[in-house]
């Protein structure tokens, strides 16, 4: 399978936030599996600057949009066994910042139209694009444009993927023609327009062949008005094509064992580092070096999605805890105030980091031991996975995929991997951090194990990319996995590794599978192997037995499920595959049912004579 994945940016060449994560790692883990893939991404100065040495240049060309005529540069490089593309053009791509240009629209819409221009360029013709966010949202849209001329871009499928719904590219439908080159037919059938705004999320929702989103419960979220940002109906209407499909990180990055980015390694077995790494945090933030006092940590940006209203509630209540507080992110100016006048309250316990740095980040996913993100929605979330991977147990609300990746600690019965809470409540939030912060102190063991399970989760983005290709496939209508002599075998889950069950379903209900299994003794593994159900449809051709529960030892046939269960295992478990039982047990059939023939008869005349003789006294009276 031949895969196009289309990002505006990607680890590690550039990020701005968790779209980055995912393309950099769910393209190369496609090509795990078998697929033969590449991305494309525009050519920043960022990555001109670290990777230029590296970047091989293929050609370029000229694109197309609207009034104008611009030069696109095709550069490569291969890695990871994906062929990672750049597309070139100064004017668009050569800023400071990825985002934030007030020429966002037209620049990303250059790399739509060039990303469906160069197709010619790449080293194959794609069988699927996989587009990602609003920035690659005109590529599906394009492709339905130019597919209306030529005839080749009918033959590719599209994927959509939705990070986050709230940034949906939205623009004045006056620049239409413009901005974007496309005629006001978009507009007016209403593919693009949304009050009354050309809104390019929506277009490529409806034109793609197939929407997934990075979290099965966030798929089901975009359904309800609260979360989707009043592209509610939308969702609804295609939840036909729509997916919610997990997001993963990279275990071996963010492996305690060997990141060299922390002070000490340690493993679920051997915490003896992560002791050293939470001293080493508390010197680096200046709190009390207390190894026996749980730190609560946040690293996130400062903003209201996160769920920051419900810790500005009630911070002196947690406070009030025996807990330390430490925060490391940026964002909205009401915040940042917030928290810098908080730590200041409470010096020597709450520390706070007024910007991103990675090394202090790592640190804190290292050395802290609970993680909070009360967040309002969250599509799916790297965090919490990044902590539970290091021994800090998640503390979340139950929303998008913090739901779907944190189970709620039950320490009776040793379950659970975090902490969480449903409603968006201060209060409510503030009972599971007491709850938390306290089994910490008062049941090491309990909260020890609960940390091993933690640690033990597997986010890894092969099983992800396993359930893409399952989309992929559905839509072009291949049959996968597909095995190359010149790539490995795709993995195939187990739920799709047995072929043979398919004719004892179509034969069967669900139920008779296990009879059929019983039926085989372990004295006799030959004849079972030899009564395979190829030589057992023949009875249910015949007309007597099919009707009859006797037969239904030997094939279990659809039309009586009830005798298979009743008769089949107690009586004769073993010779169903046997002939000459089944012979003497037609017989029987056959004397039993003309015996039930004859006792119909007689019940049949006794009845009609007691009605005529009931006739005849009435007709005296």
């Amino acid at each position: 399978m031949k895969i196009l994945y289309v990002t505006s940016e990607a680890v590690p060449f550039c990020k701005t936030g968790g779209l980055a994560d995912v393309a950099g790692s769910l393209p190369p883990a496609l090509a795990e599996q078998g697929a033969e893939v590449a991305v494309v991404l525009p050519l920043y100065e960022r990555v001109r600057d670290r990777f230029g040495s590296q970047l091989k240049f293929e050609c370029y060309d000229y694109v197309d949009l609207a009034w104008r005529h611009n030069y696109c540069g095709l550069f490569s490089m291969e890695k990871d066994g994906v062929t990672w593309y750049f597309l070139d053009n100064e004017q668009y791509f050569n800023r400071g910042t990825l985002y934030g240009q007030a020429d966002d629209g037209e620049r990303f819409a250059f790399f739509s139209r060039a990303v469906v221009r160069m197709l010619d360029h790449f080293k194959f013709w794609p069988e699927v694009i996989s587009c990602n966010d609003w920035q690659a949202a005109l590529v599906p849209i394009y492709l339905k444009d130019d597919g209306v001329r030529e005839e080749r871009y009918r033959s590719i499928k599209t994927v959509f993927t939705i990070h986050n719904i709230e940034y949906q590219g939205r623009y004045n439908p006056y620049v239409l023609g413009e901005l974007f080159g496309l005629d006001a037919g978009w507009v007016k059938d209403g593919t693009l327009l949304m009050d009354g705004d050309v809104n390019l999320l929506k277009g490529a929702v409806l034109c793609s062949d197939a929407v997934s989103t990075v979290s099965p419960t966030y798929a089901n979220e975009l359904k309800m008005p609260y979360f989707a940002h009043r592209m509610e109906g939308v969702m609804r209407q295609c939840s036909n094509k729509l997916s919610g499909v997990l997001n993963g990180i990279d275990m071996k990055l963010y492996d305690p064992r060997t990141d060299g980015r922390i002070l000490k390694h340690f493993s679920p077995e051997d915490m003896t580092g992560k002791e050293d790494c939470k001293a080493e945090l508390q010197r680096m933030v200046g709190l009390r070096e207390e190894p026996h006092t749980p730190i609560v940590a946040m690293v996130s940006r400062l903003v209201s999605h996160k769920g920051l209203d419900l810790i500005c509630e009630v911070l002196h209540d947690m406070m009030e805890l025996p807990m330390q507080f430490v925060v490391l992110g940026t964002g909205d100016q009401r915040y940042e105030d917030f928290f810098g006048w908080a730590a200041q309250q409470y010096p020597g316990r709450m520390s706070v980091r007024m910007d991103y740095n990675e090394d202090l980040s790592m640190a804190i996913y290292a050395g802290a031991d609970l993680f909070l993100m009360p967040s309002k929605s969250e599509p799916c979330g790297l965090s919490q996975m990044i902590a539970m991977r290091y021994g800090t147990v998640p503390i979340v609300r139950e929303t998008g995929g913090l739901k779907d990746t944190v189970q709620p600690c039950e320490s009776w019965r040793d379950a659970g991997n975090g902490f969480s809470f449903a409603n968006y409540s201060s209060g409510d939030m503030l009972h599971v951090i007491r709850e938390a912060v306290y089994l910490y102190k008062d049941y090491p063991d309990v909260f020890g194990r609960l940390r091993q399970r933690a640690m033990s989760c597997d986010f890894s983005w092969a099983r992800s990319a396993r359930e893409y290709l399952r989309i992929y496939a559905t839509i072009t209508g291949q049959t996968w996995p597909i095995h190359s002599d010149t790539r490995r075998a795709v993995e195939i889950p187990e739920e799709e590794t047995a072929e043979e069950p398919a004719p004892i379903v179509e034969a069967a209900p669900a139920e008779e599978p296990a009879p059929v299994e019983e039926a085989a003794p372990a004295e006799e593994p030959a004849p079972v192997e030899e009564a395979t159900p190829a030589e057992e449809p023949a009875p249910v051709e015949e007309p007597a037995p099919v009707e009859e529960p006797a037969p239904a030892e030997e094939a279990a046939p659809a039309e009586e499920p009830a005798p298979v269960e009743e008769a089949a295992p107690a009586e004769e478990p073993a010779p169903a595959a046997e002939e000459k039982p089944a012979k003497k047990t037609r017989k029987t059939a056959s004397k039993t049912a003309s015996k039930t023939a004859k006792t119909e008869k007689k019940t049949v005349k006794k009845t009609t004579a007691k009605k005529g003789t009931a006739g005849k006294k009435k007709s005296a009276e």
